[in-house]
């Protein structure tokens, strides 16, 4: 069996190894391994030159990864969580994002921007947000979440190759998730969402965290006789409707498991594609689950009470076939 955090190293180690203008840089990235522990060892192995360093300015080292881009290396930036990107917005949004747009296509940022978001690990409101539709709204990135331990191991080689940005968002609840990892793993789509269980009767929508909670809850409707079907996003940016629209078709209802908040959220993006592209598809008004519009408590009670949760999951899906 292969953590989560394990498959994450070997797409960091495979990508190193085979491109010699990769490189990773961040906060903590070399001596200490990582914050959540991904690039233990790396150092070691490809020196001070490869796995750099930064000090605490999250605008710097975004900075300096997107000049080492149109410079002609191959960036994975690693920022800490989702939260502190924020103080790089700047770089990500008015740089990185809008280059090619900027200079009528003559330079393009090919650049891997890796942060660590959402809850479940008790970090407190400053560390544990999901800020994934704040960048999916952004025209000129690609946003991708990988929910298993083969998309965390194959994302980083295909988004190394993609000549525009795009960000990598690690649910902090994964890191110990545990899954088989094939011998022959290697880089894995990020065009095409993904049928984690097929079924009849409703579509559930999830990615990243919510991906295990929404199996967990598709397990307990099967006991009662409902069959989910469960679509892996993979991609937020560009979003693969179609994908959705195909299910929708044989199952006629949906439920969207999301773990930001419910207003302008991916949920919200979805339930919107459906009825725009799906509508005579619909059988039942769209449910949502979402976390709760609050900073994300400190205490773990409170945490869990926040975040979609599998019976809530159970409860919306009842709710769409009843």
């Amino acid at each position: 069996m292969t953590t989560y955090r394990e498959a994450l190293r070997e797409g960091l180690r495979e990508a190193l190894h085979r491109d010699d203008r990769v490189f990773l840089i961040g906060e903590d990235v070399g001596a200490y391994g990582g914050c959540f522990g991904v690039s233990r060892g790396l150092l070691d192995e490809y020196g001070p030159r490869r796995i750099r360093d930064a000090p605490l300015s999250e605008s710097a080292f975004v900075g300096a990864g997107i000049g080492a881009a149109l410079g002609g290396l191959r960036p994975v930036v690693e920022i800490m969580t989702g939260n502190f990107s924020l103080l790089a917005l700047d770089q990500i949004l008015d740089n990185a994002a809008t280059l090619r747009h900027m200079s009528g296509g003559q330079f393009g940022v090919p650049l891997v921007i890796r942060m660590a978001t959402g809850a479940g690990r008790q970090l407190a409101a400053q560390h544990s947000h999901s800020l994934e539709a704040y960048y999916a709204h952004i025209p000129g990135l690609r946003v991708v979440s990988p929910a298993t331990v083969t998309d965390a191991r194959g994302m980083l080689w295909t988004a190394l190759q993609d000549p525009d940005p795009v960000v990598i968002f690690e649910p902090i609840a994964l890191y110990n998730l545990e899954g088989d990892l094939p011998e022959d793993a290697g880089a894995v789509d990020i065009e095409r969402a993904i049928i984690r269980r097929p079924g009849a009767d409703v579509t559930v929508v999830a990615y990243g965290a919510s991906v295990p909670i929404a199996a967990t809850a598709a397990e307990r409707l099967a006991a009662q006789g409902i069959d989910a079907e469960l679509i892996d996003l993979r991609s937020l940016r560009p979003l693969d409707e179609d994908t959705v629209a195909e299910s929708l078709a044989h199952t006629h209802r949906l439920v969207v498991v999301d773990e930001g908040w419910r207003s302008v959220g991916i949920a919200a993006e979805i339930a919107a594609r459906a009825a725009e592209h799906a509508y005579y598809d619909l059988d039942a008004p769209v449910g949502r689950v979402c976390t709760a519009e609050v900073p994300i408590p400190y205490a773990r009670q409170l945490e869990e009470a926040a975040l979609p949760q599998p019976g809530r999951v159970v409860d919306a899906v009842v709710r769409a076939v009843s």
